[in-house]
């Protein structure tokens, strides 16, 4: 009986040590980790440089959403050409974007189609933008050309290792590793970002979420390092609007409800952000949206439509950049 007695207390005490160690790394992770040195700190991201307000990827959308809503970040997608020149382009197959079944990888830069004049907004069901003047897929050169003091976040399409290198070189020739951040979904291109250049900002991959997401709830979080500077998550409750309604069941409304509690998380937005990581939010496109990220603690939020979170921004200054987080 005392051995039994004996083990429960040894177990007792083991567990209330983790949790007590688990509780106070969670507040106070500097204990642990070195917390991150970022020179930026964003909260308005223009999605595709504003794609329900501009053609998406296009100079025109990125000059408006620098010059007229004052975005602290752009956010962009990037492939390689036939001749090897990085391009602005969400897809690498141009027929959604052009109307042209032509793939990118195979096209030489000076042959590629332009845009249509009028395109859908993929996170805005029935929304369409007209074009303007600017129809010609630009490059990233262009960009950084354009905006040598604005961050840049950047989604590597896809597994293409001169992709990446070519991305790399771009960003250390115009000297912006320290405000560049990219990354993608695949843990695979991500690492391989990392590994070709680890002076420029870090997203997280789908799968570095799960995980992370994992450790939070089992407590282990506090105790594991980071490579990642940023946390980019998608909303859940934004599929609802991404659905025809009669396609949505009460077991779907479970899931996303349920994900978003998960995902969306004041407790893992603060540990986070006292580690030093910026947490963004996509593709959130009205008030409501903007409202439960910040009042969630995240960091960003990502958006088609830069002017209205402008606008959003100003009627709630509690969410604004205090001047000292500016660059």
């Amino acid at each position: 009986m005392w051995l039994y007695i004996l083990i429960a207390m040894l177990a007792f005490s083991l567990i209330g040590g983790y949790v007590f160690s688990s509780l106070l790394l969670m507040r106070y992770p500097s204990i642990l980790h070195r917390r991150k040195k970022i020179k930026f700190k964003c909260r308005h991201i223009s999605h595709r440089g504003g794609a329900g307000e501009n053609l998406e990827n296009t100079m025109t959308a990125f000059k408006f959403a620098a010059d007229v809503t004052g975005t602290d970040m752009l956010e962009i997608d990037c492939h390689a050409t036939k001749d090897g020149q990085v391009v602005v382009s969400h897809d690498d197959n141009l027929l959604r974007s052009t109307g042209r079944d032509v793939l990118i990888s195979k096209t030489n830069y000076q042959d590629l189609p332009p845009l249509k004049a009028c395109m859908k907004v993929d996170f805005y069901p029935d929304h369409s933008i007209s074009a303007g003047d600017d129809r010609r897929i630009p490059l990233l050169a262009d960009v950084f050309k354009a905006f040598p003091h604005l961050p840049i976040n950047i989604d590597i399409k896809v597994d293409n290792d001169v992709l990446i290198q070519k991305v790399s070189d771009l960003t250390k020739e115009f000297n912006r590793e320290h405000l560049t951040v990219w990354g993608n979904k695949s843990s695979i291109i991500t690492n391989k970002c990392y590994k070709q250049n680890p002076n420029i900002h870090l997203l997280s991959s789908l799968r570095r979420v799960i995980w992370i997401v994992v450790m939070f709830v089992t407590g282990l979080l506090p105790f594991v390092p980071m490579k990642e500077d940023f946390f980019e998550v998608i909303m859940p409750s934004i599929l609802s609007r991404m659905m025809p309604p009669h396609e949505i069941s009460r077991w779907h409304k479970f899931l996303i409800d349920l994900s978003e509690k998960v995902l969306i998380n004041k407790t893992l937005f603060k540990h986070l952000e006292r580690r030093g990581i910026q947490v963004y939010i996509w593709v959130l496109n009205d008030e409501a949206e903007y409202d439960r990220a910040f009042k969630a603690g995240a960091t960003g939020v990502m958006t088609d439509f830069p002017t209205k979170l402008k606008r959003y921004l100003e009627e709630h200054p509690e969410y604004q950049l205090k001047p000292n987080e500016h660059l």
